[in-house]
């Protein structure tokens, strides 16, 4: 009997995978992760010089600045991307955008551009990279970056447009999900709790709301960047071959009470 290597199906040696959102924070750290797993790793987001910086640390990266709420911006993505690497396999979807406000005062156009940035362009991005999947008559993964505003309300930290955005996103993957399974696209969610990144930096800033994360967890903390390593490479890779539409929750518990 061959002897057995549980660790080989998280390998992406040969993977193409796209990170949107890879300038920085979990982005970059996904970037990192994908790369040091064998995967070429696309490096998408605005600002094109923090993509450069980060490109130099990584074997055989393709940095492409983009905005993905701009239509023509992102619909040469994947073209570059098949025409660099010859196929995409992965792609994480994590690009958004987050600001804290009360509902009673957020504007509508505030709510909206949330919407456009956070599930908008997470689909259209989905649907890019399914199409070329499905051309290229190749089985693929997307991975949606969630969170847990999608499936619990929080209040005290007030993002009623971001809220609806990851609840759209998680009802997002369900039903891509449901509809590409017979294209071989496996399609899953990766919901953080609080992690320590840019977009979170005014909250771990004060200490009352620390205090009121590590009351609230009932793992009495927040989550180290580290700590999404395994959730994501288990979603991106063959680890993860019979799963799809489902929403994995790394929050040290904050969704199970």
């Amino acid at each position: 009997m061959a002897p057995v290597d549980p660790l080989q199906s998280f390998r992406l040696d040969g993977k193409v995978a796209i990170v949107t959102g890879a300038s920085s924070g979990l982005g970059e750290r996904f970037a990192r992760v994908l790369d040091a797993a064998g995967a070429n790793v696309v490096l998408t987001a605005r600002r094109a010089e923090r993509l450069e910086a980060l490109a130099r640390d990584l074997r055989d990266p393709l940095a492409v600045a983009c905005d993905l709420t701009d239509d023509a911006h992102r619909s040469e993505l994947v073209p570059r991307v098949v025409e660099h690497f010859g196929h995409v396999d992965v792609l994480v979807n994590n690009a958004g955008s987050s600001e804290p406000m009360r509902a009673l005062d957020e504007p509508l156009d505030h709510f909206r551009a949330t919407i456009e940035t956070n599930l908008v362009a997470s689909f259209a991005v989905a649907q890019d990279v399914a199409r070329a999947l499905v051309d290229a008559d190749r089985p693929g993964v997307i991975v949606n970056v969630a969170s847990i505003y999608g499936v619990t309300g929080v209040g005290r930290v007030p993002e009623a447009g971001y809220a609806a955005s990851k609840g759209g996103i998680v009802s997002l993957t369900r039903e891509l999900a449901a509809q590409w399974s017979r294209k071989r696209i496996r399609v899953n969610a990766l919901a953080p709790g609080y992690f320590p990144s840019e977009m979170t930096a005014d909250l771990f800033a004060d200490p009352r709301l620390v205090d009121w994360v590590q009351e609230k967890t009932p793992l009495s903390r927040a989550g180290e960047p580290h700590e999404l390593d395994g959730a994501l490479l288990f979603l991106a890779s063959d680890a993860s071959s019979y799963v799809t539409g489902q929403v994995l929750c790394v929050d040290g518990g904050w969704t199970a009470i």
